[in-house]
């Protein structure tokens, strides 16, 4: 959520050039697990069912994501295929793996990402 704002102008900038999918994984801070927020509004159990899942991800959607929104299944096969967990951003074509970034929100760097579409598009 910190990337927002720099993660919906980079999917404003090459959506004509590139395909953008946020998968929203399990909770990195549920309030039953590592606790991070105080914000009621922020505060999530793991979840348990796949209608718990689609409720966290809806805040998502709300805060006005503007890539599509698609979420993972309950035994979690994307986050452990690509390592997610937290957040992560990644540049695949055909299949393949171009771009792998650093875990988020804190490592990660949609400035990167820009940069790597910026050369490829060139």
């Amino acid at each position: 959520m910190v990337e927002l704002r720099k993660f919906n102008e980079l999917v404003r900038d090459f959506t004509k050039d590139v395909d953008f999918l946020t998968i929203y994984i399990e909770e990195a801070h549920p309030i039953d697990g590592w606790r991070v927020s105080t914000d009621p509004k922020l505060e999530y159990k793991q979840h348990v069912t796949l209608k718990d899942r689609v409720k966290a991800a809806s805040l998502l959607i709300d805060a006005g994501i503007e890539s599509p929104v698609v979420l993972d299944n309950m035994e979690n096969e994307a986050n452990k295929a690509y390592g997610g967990f937290p957040e992560r951003l990644y540049i695949i074509l055909d299949g393949v793996i171009l771009y792998q970034g650093n875990w988020g929100p804190i490592k990660y760097s949609v400035e990167e990402v820009r940069d790597w579409l910026t050369k490829y598009k060139g």
